[in-house]
């Protein structure tokens, strides 16, 4: 119980400096861009200040999920990491949107280079997304939550949209500092990649976690090493059936064995009870169900 409470724990603090992260930066890339006058750069604040709503997401879904079985949920409440994970992707995949609207708009408007100060928030933007997906990459992984995995990738999308958004801002000044009008526009042509980069990640990310929340049943090789822990039981001579299904961080395995037909009810039952046993203590299994079969040769 000790370790699972210490899995939400990290989880709730990587959401939680996510949030007060991306509220600074939305604050700072929002100020600078209007001061700047800088398309990108205020797409990429709209793209902090959405980073907010999901890593305030994630935070609700990594407490929902830590919450125990019960009458409505005996399965437990992992799919909350999914569903947190699904809404942040969508919420990703709506700013993608609008951040190519806006951009493209400019095209119709003549339009001022941004000036110097864009490029420094921009940068800083750059490095303190970079930590931030280092860091939440290594505790998703570390407590394998969907939700944080997908929020750390969406920085590291941050990173490169802002990259692009420095690429952009950079030959915009560069254009007004020398006189090259359509050089003015790279700002808003750095806007419009930005776009398409979040609406291509948030799309990825958002499919991987739908897949997971359907149910998704591991693969054989993915479940070898469960197998092997099933058949060192004492009693089990075969498996006649094995799902394990993700439910969140977990896995939930439904599972049919064979016993010897001639030993009493309560022996095949404790047989049963030591497959659970092993499963749960010695794989990522939240809980198991089994049905004892007869055995037979043929």
């Amino acid at each position: 119980m000790g370790e699972n409470q210490d899995r939400f724990r990290q989880g709730e603090i990587a959401a939680l400096s996510s949030i007060a992260m991306n509220i600074l930066l939305a604050i700072i890339k929002g100020i600078v861009g209007v001061i700047s006058n800088s398309k990108a750069l205020l797409a990429d604040a709209v793209n902090s200040a959405s980073d907010v709503v999901g890593s305030i997401a994630v935070f609700i879904g990594v407490r929902a999920a830590k919450a125990p079985p019960d009458e409505d949920h005996p399965y437990g409440h992992g799919k909350a990491e999914s569903i947190a994970a699904i809404i942040v992707a969508v919420l990703v995949f709506m700013v993608g949107i609008e951040i190519g609207r806006s951009s493209i708009e400019s095209f119709f408007h003549e339009i001022q280079a941004p000036t110097m100060p864009a490029i420094y928030a921009i940068v800083f933007s750059i490095i303190a997304k970079e930590i931030m997906f280092r860091y939440k990459i290594k505790v998703g992984k570390r407590i394998n939550s969907d939700a944080i995995i997908v929020n750390a990738y969406e920085d590291r999308s941050d990173v490169f949209s802002s990259l692009a958004a420095l690429v952009g801002i950079g030959a915009s000044i560069l254009g007004g500092k020398f006189g090259i009008d359509w050089l003015v526009y790279a700002d808003p042509v750095a806007g419009i990649f930005v776009s398409v980069f979040v609406i291509i990640m948030a799309w990825k990310l958002g499919s991987e976690s739908i897949h997971t929340a359907l149910d998704h049943v591991l693969h054989d090789d993915e479940t070898i090493e469960m197998r092997k822990l099933v058949l060192q039981v004492e009693g089990v001579k075969k498996i006649d059936g094995f799902f394990a299904r993700e439910h969140g961080h977990y896995v939930i395995v439904d599972l049919k064995i064979s016993v010897d037909p001639y030993i009493t009810v309560e022996e095949g039952h404790k047989i049963g009870k030591n497959v659970k046993n092993e499963l749960i203590q010695h794989a990522n299994v939240q809980d198991v169900f089994i049905h004892v079969n007869p055995y037979n040769e043929e």
